[in-house]
Protein backbone atom coordinates (compact mmCIF):
# COMPACT_ATOMS: atom_id res chain seq x y z
CA UNK A 1 0.00 0.00 0.00
CA UNK A 2 1.18 3.65 -0.67
CA UNK A 3 3.06 5.56 2.33
CA UNK A 4 0.14 7.90 3.64
CA UNK A 5 -2.75 5.61 2.47
CA UNK A 6 -5.13 5.56 4.89
CA UNK A 7 -3.85 8.06 7.47
CA UNK A 8 -6.14 10.92 5.70
CA UNK A 9 -6.88 13.28 8.80
CA UNK A 10 -10.50 14.99 8.42
CA UNK A 11 -14.06 13.37 6.77
CA UNK A 12 -13.34 10.97 4.22
CA UNK A 13 -16.61 10.37 1.61
CA UNK A 14 -18.57 7.23 2.49
CA UNK A 15 -17.29 5.81 -0.69
CA UNK A 16 -14.06 6.78 -0.05
CA UNK A 17 -13.99 4.81 2.97
CA UNK A 18 -15.39 1.92 1.94
CA UNK A 19 -12.85 1.50 -0.82
CA UNK A 20 -10.26 2.09 1.63
CA UNK A 21 -12.12 -0.30 3.99
CA UNK A 22 -11.85 -3.39 0.27
CA UNK A 23 -8.16 -2.32 -0.19
CA UNK A 24 -7.30 -2.67 3.47
CA UNK A 25 -8.60 -6.18 3.71
CA UNK A 26 -7.25 -7.41 0.40
CA UNK A 27 -3.83 -6.05 1.15
CA UNK A 28 -2.60 -6.30 -2.35
CA UNK A 29 -0.89 -3.74 -4.10
CA UNK A 30 -1.45 -4.61 -7.51
CA UNK A 31 -2.36 -2.05 -9.81
CA UNK A 32 -5.23 -4.49 -11.29
CA UNK A 33 -6.22 -5.60 -8.29
CA UNK A 34 -6.35 -2.13 -7.42
CA UNK A 35 -8.86 -1.14 -10.25
CA UNK A 36 -10.51 -4.08 -9.26
CA UNK A 37 -11.48 -2.77 -6.06
CA UNK A 38 -11.91 0.91 -7.21
CA UNK A 39 -14.76 -0.33 -10.14
CA UNK A 40 -16.35 -2.59 -7.37
CA UNK A 41 -17.45 0.50 -5.44
CA UNK A 42 -17.29 3.33 -7.93
CA UNK A 43 -20.79 2.23 -9.08
CA UNK A 44 -21.79 5.22 -11.28
CA UNK A 45 -20.90 4.87 -14.74
CA UNK A 46 -21.06 7.17 -17.80
CA UNK A 47 -20.35 6.81 -21.47
CA UNK A 48 -19.27 10.31 -22.07
CA UNK A 49 -17.31 12.19 -20.10
CA UNK A 50 -18.55 16.36 -19.11
CA UNK A 51 -15.52 18.68 -18.95
CA UNK A 52 -14.63 19.84 -16.06
CA UNK A 53 -15.51 16.69 -13.67
CA UNK A 54 -13.23 13.79 -12.55
CA UNK A 55 -13.26 9.80 -13.92
CA UNK A 56 -11.30 7.03 -13.70
CA UNK A 57 -11.41 4.10 -16.22
CA UNK A 58 -9.43 1.17 -18.39
CA UNK A 59 -7.82 2.23 -21.31
CA UNK A 60 -5.71 0.31 -24.08
CA UNK A 61 -3.85 2.52 -26.51
CA UNK A 62 -4.02 2.41 -30.49
CA UNK A 63 -0.71 3.97 -31.03
CA UNK A 64 2.34 1.60 -31.62
CA UNK A 65 5.36 2.04 -29.47
CA UNK A 66 3.55 4.36 -26.83
CA UNK A 67 3.74 4.61 -23.37
CA UNK A 68 0.45 5.12 -21.41
CA UNK A 69 -1.35 4.66 -18.01
CA UNK A 70 -4.48 1.96 -18.79
CA UNK A 71 -5.78 3.06 -15.09
CA UNK A 72 -5.90 6.86 -16.20
CA UNK A 73 -7.05 9.51 -13.38
CA UNK A 74 -8.31 12.32 -15.23
CA UNK A 75 -9.94 15.91 -15.49
CA UNK A 76 -11.78 15.99 -18.72
CA UNK A 77 -11.04 19.00 -20.80
CA UNK A 78 -12.55 18.82 -23.90
CA UNK A 79 -14.95 16.60 -25.80
CA UNK A 80 -13.85 15.51 -29.41
CA UNK A 81 -16.05 13.89 -31.97
CA UNK A 82 -12.79 11.16 -32.33
CA UNK A 83 -12.78 11.00 -28.13
CA UNK A 84 -11.92 13.30 -25.09
CA UNK A 85 -8.88 15.15 -24.00
CA UNK A 86 -8.11 14.83 -19.65
CA UNK A 87 -5.79 15.91 -17.69
CA UNK A 88 -3.98 13.02 -16.44
CA UNK A 89 -3.51 12.95 -12.62
CA UNK A 90 -0.99 10.13 -12.58
CA UNK A 91 0.98 11.27 -15.91
CA UNK A 92 0.72 15.16 -14.61
CA UNK A 93 -0.08 16.09 -18.23
CA UNK A 94 -3.18 16.27 -20.98
CA UNK A 95 -3.62 13.37 -22.71
CA UNK A 96 -5.78 12.28 -25.79
CA UNK A 97 -8.56 9.18 -25.18
CA UNK A 98 -10.10 7.51 -28.14
CA UNK A 99 -14.02 6.46 -27.74
CA UNK A 100 -12.52 3.14 -29.30
CA UNK A 101 -9.82 2.42 -27.00
CA UNK A 102 -11.63 3.16 -23.77
CA UNK A 103 -12.57 0.08 -21.98
CA UNK A 104 -16.18 -0.06 -20.28
CA UNK A 105 -17.73 3.12 -19.37
CA UNK A 106 -15.84 5.60 -17.06
CA UNK A 107 -16.32 6.18 -13.22
CA UNK A 108 -17.12 9.45 -11.81
CA UNK A 109 -14.90 10.53 -9.41
CA UNK A 110 -16.32 13.23 -6.91
CA UNK A 111 -13.91 16.50 -6.41
CA UNK A 112 -13.92 15.24 -2.44
CA UNK A 113 -13.04 12.36 -3.58
CA UNK A 114 -10.44 13.26 -5.69
CA UNK A 115 -7.14 13.48 -2.54
CA UNK A 116 -7.87 9.79 -1.63
CA UNK A 117 -7.85 8.77 -5.38
CA UNK A 118 -4.69 10.30 -5.58
CA UNK A 119 -3.43 8.19 -2.95
CA UNK A 120 -3.91 5.14 -4.34
CA UNK A 121 -0.91 3.35 -6.32
CA UNK A 122 -3.54 2.03 -9.42
CA UNK A 123 -1.67 3.80 -12.00
CA UNK A 124 -0.65 1.05 -14.47
CA UNK A 125 2.04 2.47 -17.13
CA UNK A 126 2.09 0.27 -20.52
CA UNK A 127 4.63 0.46 -23.29
CA UNK A 128 1.84 -0.23 -26.48
CA UNK A 129 3.36 -2.89 -29.04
Amino acid sequence: MAEGFGQYVGKIPPRMAELRKKIKKSGSSDPEDLMIEIMEVLKEEVLYPEPGKFYTFVYRAKTPKIQYDQHPLIACTSLERWGFRGMNFHWRKSRQYTWEEVIGKLYVIKYDELDEMLSIPYAKFRLNK
